[in-house]
């Protein structure tokens, strides 16, 4: 999530894919698609990943689980108002089921749209 210049307020960004290993990801996307990936955090708290010969876009992420889930990516949308987005969602009838937070590349909220998918909105640091 690094070339801010390429984002569009309220589009879909990045995806994130929940796994229970990250090396076994990493292995298995890195042999089957030739993606490249970057480790996050203290003890490896995320790995980001990139299409192969994209080195400058990260078009998503691992984000860690316990269990072996069958509900999809979670798509993240940019918004450049992330304070105005989140009353958007809530007025629109959407529910905001995590509250903004901060993480490295800056920060983001997820919320449930009225068929229950969830999606996530983040903004820049």
């Amino acid at each position: 999530m690094t070339d801010f210049a390429t984002h569009t307020h309220h589009a879909p960004d990045y995806v994130e894919l929940a796994v229970t290993d990250f090396a076994a990801a990493k292995a298995f996307y890195g042999s089957a698609f030739g993606w490249t990936f970057t480790d996050y955090g203290d003890g490896l708290a995320y790995v980001g990943f990139r299409g192969r010969g994209d080195a400058a876009h990260e078009a998503g992420g691992f984000r860690r689980t316990d269990h072996v889930t069958t509900g999809g990516p979670l798509v993240l949308l940019y918004s450049a108002d992330l304070d105005a987005s989140v009353r958007a969602v809530r007025a629109a009838g959407g529910m905001v089921v995590q509250e903004p937070f901060a993480f490295p590349g800056g920060r983001r909220f997820h919320f449930r749209d009225p068929s229950g998918n969830e999606l996530g909105v983040w903004t820049a640091a």
